[in-house]
């Protein structure tokens, strides 16, 4: 029998943050995270052999946790909703394992949630009220693209990256400029001590409404930075780290404002660990306020990897009546449907 507002239990282990979040309807009662980012910036980057043992080590306590906070028992969860990819195939397979066995003595639903389609859900954690049609700009370290939300379920992708996500540029451009992992948001620290002055490629593609290209940006940083090291010329990379993210942020902000008024839509939301960034954030809110646009944002631990975001997701597959059996696998690299 499908609940009104059941109980779900949410999982997040893709990467290198073990998470467990319980919601009921789209209320969050709880929201618990263990990283291992610290562990993983002495190497610049994830291990993906360390992030599998930090989730094995993690993902008991995180769902106790979860369920404490809440105020419920095990017993009071009507479904398990796991990330079962994109992500590290390894870590994936610790948390969707665990989410098996659990809902298996449960006796209840298991909900497979596609990692990027969580992070469109976390809109429904910022505003209860939300409901289709809305457009999403999705900016993650995996996925750029802005999204037509028709329904709960359908959605038409309206522009995209044909390479590198934005996400991804930031830990690139970074580790050029000798700043610690994770990248975003040491860039954004950076950056607010820059001026956005020197002329880096759109990461929009010339010509093009609907292709968005982070190669040629990242390259262009790169070449600036080693062209000033071998002439011996001072190089101001808090100038270097704001012109990067203007150019990468500006045209993602355009495009999705104009798409905005092109379909007559009226709210505007954002997902992915980028949408984090206060530029884009901020950018965001000055123009949806400038052509009345209803802008909902979800709080940046949001944004971020967490399983409330999965849960909620989870919740929509549980509408729908979408459920996994056990024969569910984990799956590296997964479409954005």
């Amino acid at each position: 029998m499908i609940k009104e507002n059941p109980i779900i239990l949410g999982i997040e282990s893709s990467c290198d943050e073990t998470a467990a979040a319980v919601i009921r309807g789209r209320r969050l009662l709880s929201n618990v995270i263990f990283s291992s980012a610290t562990e993983q910036a002495k190497y610049g980057g994830v291990v993906p052999e360390i992030a599998s043992r930090a989730h094995t080590e993690a993902v008991d306590e995180a769902v106790v946790k979860a369920i404490r906070e809440a105020g419920i028992t095990v017993n009071d969860i009507d479904a398990v909703a796991v990330t079962y990819g994109a992500g590290l195939l390894g870590a994936l397979l610790v948390g969707l394992s665990f989410a098996k066995s659990l809902a298996y003595s449960l006796n209840v639903p298991l909900i497979a949630v596609n990692h990027i389609r969580g992070h469109m859900s976390a809109a429904y954690l910022a505003d209860e009220t939300l409901t289709p049609p809305y457009l999403t700009l999705l900016a993650s370290g995996g996925h750029t693209a802005i999204l037509h939300i028709k329904s709960f379920t359908e959605f038409e992708v309206l522009a995209s990256t044909s390479d590198d996500a934005a996400g991804e540029a930031f830990d690139k451009v970074a580790r050029i400029l000798g700043l610690p992992y994770p990248g975003g948001p040491n860039v954004q620290r950076l950056a607010e001590n820059g001026k956005a002055e020197i002329k880096f490629p759109s990461s929009l593609v010339r010509g093009s409404q609907t292709q968005f290209s982070y190669s040629g940006l990242k390259t262009a940083v790169i070449n600036f930075c080693h062209n000033a090291e071998q002439k011996g010329e001072p190089l101001n990379k808090a100038d270097v780290a704001a012109s990067f993210q203007k150019s990468a942020l500006e045209p993602l902000v355009k495009k999705t404002i104009e798409n905005a008024i092109s379909l007559n839509v009226k709210t505007v939301t954002a997902g992915g660990g980028v949408a984090a960034n206060d530029y884009l954030r901020n950018s965001l809110k000055a123009e949806c306020e400038k052509h009345g646009i209803k802008l909902i944002l979800p709080e940046k631990k949001y944004c971020t990897d967490n399983a409330a975001m999965i849960a909620a997701e989870g919740l929509i597959q549980y509408q729908a009546g979408n459920f996994a059996d056990m024969s569910l696998n984990a799956c590296a690299q997964i479409p954005l449907k």
